[in-house]
Parts: C-alpha cells; sequence; structure tokens
C-alpha cells in the first residue's frame, strides 16, 4: 500500500498471521443498484506515476487503483481481515508452494476476462528489471525473481552495467489452467495470503502488454469502477462497472477524486457545502482546535485510529546522516507531546517504534529512549556528530497539516540544539516523491506510512530491508533484514516476537525517526450518507450512497 504521506479505521488489532490456509468468502455489501445522478466528489492529490499497480506505492495514486482494480483478496472495510476475492481458494502444504484458485467471473472492464495468466503475466512484467518497478520488490521472495534482476558482478548491486536478464518469467509462477495458477516462494510465508489484495499483485488485461504507457494514463481494471476521463493535475472520474460481480458493487454511479494544491482550499469547498467536494479524509490542523470540524459538521466527521505511521527519514546516502549520533540527537530533540498537542489537538499520538498499534504484535517503546524529548541528551549526541547543521526538513505543502507539522518539528530542533533548521516545501506530493525516489533529499524528509495489509510485516520489510520498495532513506543492516526473512517463515507468536526484535533494532541507527501515529479525522458534505472509513484510512466507496 503505501508511501503515504502507501497507501492505502479500526481500534481493535487484527490478526495477521496464522490465518487459515483456505480464506472464507467475503459477504455481501449492502450496495447494489445505483441510485441519485450526479458524481460525489473526493478531496485527493497528485499520483507521483503513471497509474500501473506494480509503480503505484503511494497514496494519491493508490486511493485510485483500490477502486479500479479487485485482487485475489480484499480486506474487511470495518476490521482489515482479509477474504478471498477473485481467489476461489489460497492452500499450501507447507507455506511455500502455494496453489491458487481462481473465480471465473471476473472479468476487465473492457470485457476480457480475468484468468491465472492476467496474475502471473502482470507479476512477471513487475518483476522484470528492466521495467524498473517500484513495487517489484513484493516478488523478491518468488523463486527465479533473481535472474529477472541480475546484480552486477563487478559490486553485487545494480548500476548502469547491470547484465539485461536472460528470461522475463520467474520459475515460481506455474499457469495450470485458466482458473489456476501455482506461486513457489524461496522461503515458507505463512502470511503471504495477507499480502495478495495489496495493490502490487493486481491482474492486468492482455492490453496492457500493448503498451503500458497508454494504460497508465487511463488503466483498465477488473474492479467496482472504471475511469472514464481526467488527469493527475485535475484529478480522475470514475464510474461504477455494470454487472460486477464483486461483492464490494457499487451504489453510487460516478466518483470524482478532486486534486487540489492546498487543503485549506478543500476544506473551505468543505465547509461551503455546494457540492464542490463531498469527502476530505483529513482536515487541516485549523480545523482541529478545540475540535472545530466536529461543529462544523454536526453528525458528519469521524475521528477514529487508522495504521498510519509518520516519520522523519534521514538520507544516508548523504555524507554525515549515516551517523547514528545525528539520528539519536534530532529524534531527542523533537517535543513530540507538544507538537501533537498543539498542532494537532492531541489527534495524532507520539510514536515510540515503528509499527502501528492497530496491528497485532505492536509493542510500545521499541525506539526507547530516543523517542522522548530530551533536549540534554540530544546534544550530547551532536556534539558526538561527524555532521552538526544546518538543518532543513522538506515536506509536500498539498498535505493537511504537512507544513504546520514541519515548522514545529524544526522548531524544536532549534529550541533543543541550538541549530538552523527550516522547513523546506515541495508544491505537491508528485514532485516531493519524486525527489525522494530519485535520491534527491540533502537533508531529512518527511515518510509516512499506510499500511497495505494488516501486519507487522507490511511496517518493517517494505521500508526497511535493504533496497525494499519504500526504502526511501537506504537504511541497511543485514541481521534486520534475518530477521525479517526468519520471521515471514514462523507463525503466530514466534513470528510476532521475531518481528519486534527487528524493530528493535532500528533503534540502533535512528535514521529514521518516527514521530505520532495517527487518528484520522474525516468529515463529508449533506449531499451523501453511508460514509465508513476503513483501517486503512480509505473511504468505502461500495456503501456510500448520493441523496436523491
Amino acid at each position: 500500500m503505501r508511501v503515504n504521506t502507501r497507501r492505502r479505521w479500526a481500534t481493535v488489532a487484527v490478526a495477521a498471521l496464522g490465518l487459515p490456509l483456505l480464506l472464507a468468502a467475503c459477504g455481501s455489501s449492502d450496495g447494489g443498484s445505483t441510485n441519485a445522478s450526479g458524481a460525489v466528489k473526493v478531496f485527493s492529490c497528485k499520483p507521483q506515476n503513471p497509474l500501473i499497480p506494480t509503480n503505484t506505492n503511494e497514496v494519491c495514486g493508490g486511493d485510485i487503483l483500490d477502486n479500479v482494480f479487485t485482487g485475489l483478496v480484499s480486506y474487511d472495510p470495518d476490521t482489515a481481515i482479509p477474504n478471498n476475492a477473485v481467489a476461489k481458494s489460497i492452500e499450501s502444504p507447507d507455506n511455500k508452494v502455494w496453489t491458487i484458485k481462481l473465480n471465473d467471473n471476473y472479468t476487465f472492464s473492457d470485457g476480457t476476462k480475468v484468468t491465472a495468466n492476467s496474475f502471473v503475466d502482470a507479476w512477471n512484467w513487475g518483476a522484470y528489471g528492466p521495467n524498473a518497478q517500484l513495487n517489484s520488490y513484493f516478488f523478491a521472495t518468488f523463486a527465479g525473481y533473481d535472474a529477472l534482476n541480475p546484480a552486477d558482478p563487478d559490486d553485487n548491486e545494480k548500476t548502469d552495467n547491470t547484465p539485461t536478464p536472460t528470461t522475463k518469467t520467474m520459475t515460481g509462477l506455474q499457469v495450470v489452467s485458466p482458473t489456476e495458477f501455482k506461486v513457489t516462494l524461496t522461503t515458507p510465508q505463512s502470511s503471504f495470503p495477507v499480502q495478495l489484495g495489496y495493490t502490487a499483485f493486481d491482474p492486468l488485461p492482455a492490453s496492457f502488454f500493448t503498451s503500458p504507457e497508454a494504460f497508465g494514463k487511463k488503466p483498465i481494471g477488473n474492479g467496482p469502477f472504471k475511469i472514464t476521463g481526467g488527469t493527475p493535475d485535475k484529478g480522475f472520474t470514475l464510474e461504477a462497472v455494470d454487472g460486477y460481480v464483486g461483492p464490494d458493487k457499487p451504489t453510487v454511479k460516478t466518483v470524482q477524486f478532486k486534486t487540489y494544491q492546498s487543503p485549506q482550499a478543500a476544506y473551505a469547498d468543505m465547509r461551503a457545502d455546494n457540492g464542490s467536494l463531498d469527502l476530505m479524509n483529513q482536515v487541516p490542523p485549523s480545523a482541529l482546535a478545540k475540535n472545530a470540524y466536529q461543529s462544523a459538521f454536526p453528525g458528519r466527521f469521524v475521528n477514529k485510529p487508522v495504521g498510519v505511521f509518520q516519520s522523519m527519514t534521514l538520507p544516508e546516502y548523504v555524507k554525515g546522516y549515516d551517523d547514528p549520533n545525528l539520528g539519536k540527537a534530532l529524534s531527542l530533540a523533537i517535543d513530540r507531546d507538544t507538537i501533537t498537542t498543539k498542532v494537532f489537538n492531541k489527534g495524532r499520538t507520539p510514536a515510540t517504534g515503528w509499527v502501528s498499534p492497530v496491528v497485532q504484535g505492536y509493542k510500545a517503546g521499541a525506539c526507547d529512549p530516543y523517542c522522548a524529548y530530551n533536549p540534554a541528551q540530544a546534544k550530547q549526541f551532536l556534539q558526538k556528530a561527524v555532521y552538526k547543521g544546518p538543518f532543513s526538513f522538506a515536506y509536500n505543502a498539498d498535505g493537511p497539516g504537512n507544513k504546520d507539522a514541519a515548522e514545529a518539528i524544526c522548531n524544536s530542533i532549534k529550541n533543543a540544539l541550538g541549530v538552523v533548521c527550516n522547513a523546506k516545501a515541495y508544491t505537491d506530493f508528485d514532485t516531493f516523491r519524486t525527489a525522494v525516489v530519485a535520491k534527491e533529499m540533502t537533508s531529512a524528509f518527511r515518510t509516512g506510512w499506510q499500511m497495505d495489509y494488516p501486519s507487522m510485516e507490511n511496517f518493517l520489510a517494505p521500508l526497511y530491508v535493504t533496497g525494499a520498495s519504500a526504502n526511501d532513506g537506504g537504511y541497511s543492516n543485514k541481521q534486520f533484514d534475518a530477521l525479517i526473512t526468519k520471521a515471514a517463515t514462523q507463525k503466530g507468536a514466534d513470528s510476532l516476537t521475531t518481528y519486534q526484535q527487528a524493530e528493535q533494532l532500528l533503534s540502533q541507527q535512528m535514521s529514521i525517526i518516527p514521530l505520532w501515529y495517527q487518528a484520522q479525522q474525516s468529515v463529508w458534505s449533506t449531499r451523501v450518507d453511508g460514509v465508513k472509513v476503513t483501517p486503512f484510512s480509505t473511504f468505502d466507496l461500495s456503501t456510500l450512497r448520493l441523496k436523491s
């Protein structure tokens, strides 16, 4: 799911591991035929990349693709528990070789059937090194992945001189029939079925391979909605697909994802309640003061914990920023309690680790003692650091609360350490993430994670394993990597304990500085009802209704 802040509201812990090998079918929502005419308009932001599932690992594109595609599994909008969707069954005798059987009644919006090849071909294409897909990492445990991603023999890393793969398919993928295929992993993974609802594992129609570039502008999916128009700069229009067979069949006919450069402008449209905007997933900090948003939207707001974690990342590829003393100094200089109280009116909770409290296995205190505000100790670590400033903190200005938080963080660092720290704004999420992915950051920058599936693994592996898809700062620790691999082979409490051990290792370097866990304060207009916010901090469009 995703860089958020990856994509993508429950207060209870979700059992992500130790699931039965045969997942139960998901019950139908109360959606059905469409009703009132007109479009429901949803606050959005500019996607970083063209809308291709294997290259979308951020919230702006992910929220759209989640409604255009349906994966092998889907996640319950109330509990986040995975249930079969396109998959009829997902079974394995050893958690290493998986047999996936499909329901045979799903089609793409162009009328072609979803088959085993729709998944296998899409995954092979996404894993093929020269295609340079951001989500390629999610196939790294498939047998044959290395052959599609050969390393430079001189330094064992990918460079401009990396050899071209001699094959375009992974040995770990085998089509058995139009409705069945097998996946062979390099090591057992008990949580493998949990991951399969994530965007990277979506199917693709045959037309994609004719022109991936054209497809990315107007993707053809197999989900409840199809894109009928729009651009990244202005947003996209989605229409409900007639004949969609999934359990999340929408009631509303048309949804417009509207891109705003300023969350304040979007909130003004929400307050006007004139049809310009109907759903806003997060109100700006100004609306949090004295819970002003609640009085402005009586009976039309929600304030619930979600699987979102916010952090500051240091670019370890920049000299001096790979020094653990610097990370510890900056972390100890951030007064999380004051910031979450004054900026967010306690709508955020100071983080004490890297895993969200909404998933099973969360354990408080993973970054102790470095996440407690301690100016004196912060100065001691800065004195030992190779680089002592000045500092900046980069953020995308189109996200609610980002500007206020960045300025407050820098002020806290200034006051605690007596150094220069400036908040550095990027116009929009696309521009910001492009610079992050290109490893162009020269100082600290804002990062965050919106869970893709309910698991400790999702808050650790994609972000901090060496070379992982969302490893923005270049963190690398062989012991951490080994623990993540080990945890994936284990079940239940053993797996959670190993993930906790891996999380604890992150405190040694402190190059990813935990800031806070997120509760989401969403509002909606008088034109809609049936609004539901999921544990992934997204709106469930299947329950949404436009009032007649």
